[in-house]
């Protein structure tokens, strides 16, 4: 990654005013990378022992932080977890930005690494060793932590897509599961005939679910080469997502309701959204949330764009990383490896977790756990298949978080009013753009 001038990042926002800026670097010019890392170092460190501040919201590290104490007693995990999605950034950019109090571990999703990473928010984890667990991993997670040679986190989970389908709507109905989006449209509209309350999905307007459709047609919007990136919705793959997600739009194919809304859990519970695509995180998410649907529900593969094709996506996903202003580096990232590489991973897969580790997912006990919700599916098959098939060559924005938030204002309209989806993704490439500009960036034409 390039070294960059404070005037250059000064702007990097996380909402619309956070500015992470070169105040990120703690007012260091060396490389985060620093010195070898040697296991004696880690082994030494955790003899001595000492305190480890970690942030995350993810529920399973609280079993794993306290297995880590049972085994290393002298260490003690300050796990820090009432915060998630933006108050979590906002928490971590300004505690970097005002160099206090920073933590020594952060989780980070997938799609914010780079903008952190960017600024020297991050510590280089290859001077520990890092590098060489690449071959752990599926390429999905491991591709969005690392940025050539450099390792700026370590995947904790992953959320490679299926379709979950109500099997009793399907069934009651006699309609094929889809297995194309053309399937999938038809599908959409034999449903609404039959019963014209029931939609085939809900979509109001999503930034992380439209990304990743376009992920999985093959379209790749952003290209990034460290503070200089390009925006483009006019491939191929986003043609194919604009026709198709076109029609369902223009024939009021999809419930116009937002997820994780109470009238979206109603919807799931009582049959009028017939199918979600989503990442392999959401079964948990059926059983606590729509308990009455138990038994209707299956995964199945995500449609393909054509027939045959076994190109997946990633929807979702975290990394645990060590920010530059943290302390107790050697604690931080033996804690770091146990959590995502080590015993964690399975104490973490009892507890539900979708593991982004290969041999995990492989394993014969995980890809043979049957699912109650599912009506004893082995759903685990499903997943790993679609985690295996996710191209590693996507991409997120250095500023990716900012352009989600304005996901609304653009391509959002294509959903309320006659704006054509294709002009949306349009308008939103356009407001990017001119934000990444704005900021210092060198946005290629």
């Amino acid at each position: 990654m390039r070294r960059k001038t404070s005037r250059l990042l000064r702007g990097i926002a996380l909402l619309s005013t956070l500015a992470l800026g070169a105040t990120a670097c703690g007012g260091s010019d060396d490389d985060s990378a620093g010195k070898a890392v040697s296991a004696s170092d880690i082994q030494a460190a955790l003899k001595k022992g000492g305190t480890v501040t970690v942030w995350a919201w993810e529920p399973t590290l609280k079993t794993v932080a306290a297995d880590f104490e049972k085994k290393y007693p002298k260490v003690k995990i300050n796990l820090v977890s009432e915060r998630s999605g933006d108050k979590h950034y906002t928490a971590l950019s300004n505690a970097i930005s005002a160099e206090k109090g920073v933590p020594d571990v952060a989780q980070v999703e997938y799609f914010a690494v780079s903008q952190y990473a960017l600024t020297k928010g991050l510590t280089d984890l290859t001077s520990f060793g890092a590098d060489k667990l690449a071959s752990k991993y599926t390429p999905g997670p491991w591709n969005a932590v690392t940025e050539d040679k450099a390792v700026y986190g370590l995947p904790m989970d992953s959320g490679p897509m299926a379709m979950f389908y109500n099997k009793k709507i399907f069934d009651k109905y006699k309609i094929a599961v889809p297995t194309t989006w053309d399937e999938y449209v038809d599908a959409a509209r034999a449903l609404h005939k039959a019963d014209p309350k029931v939609y085939i999905a809900n979509d109001a307007g999503d930034a992380g679910f439209t990304t990743s459709m376009l992920w999985q047609a093959g379209s790749r919007p952003y290209k990034v080469d460290g503070t200089t990136v390009k925006i483009d919705f006019n491939d191929a793959g986003a043609k194919k997502y604009t026709d198709t997600w076109q029609k369902l739009i223009d024939e009021k194919l999809v419930s116009p309701i937002n997820g994780w809304t109470d009238d979206w859990y109603k919807g799931l519970g009582d049959g009028t959204i017939a199918t979600l695509t989503s990442g392999a995180w959401m079964p948990a998410n059926f059983a606590t949330g729509v308990p009455n649907a138990a038994g209707d529900w299956r995964a199945a593969p995500m449609p393909a764009w054509t027939k045959g094709d076994k190109a997946s996506a990633e929807n979702g996903g975290s990394s645990l990383t060590l920010p530059s202003l943290g302390k107790n580096k050697e604690l931080a990232y033996a804690f770091v490896e146990y959590a995502n590489s080590g015993d964690g991973v399975q104490t973490r897969v009892k507890q539900g977790a979708f593991p982004a580790t290969t041999a995990d997912q492989q394993s014969s006990e995980f890809q043979s756990t049957k699912f109650d919700y599912f009506g004893g599916q082995e759903a685990n098959k499903i997943f790993a298949e679609s985690a295996a098939n996710v191209a590693d060559d996507w991409s997120y924005l250095p500023f990716q978080q900012y352009a989600n938030s304005i996901f609304n204002d653009t391509v959002g309209k294509a959903y309320v009013s006659g704006t054509k989806l294709s002009d949306g993704l349009k308008s939103w490439q356009d407001a990017s753009v001119k934000y990444g500009e704005e900021q210092g960036f060198t946005v290629e034409k």
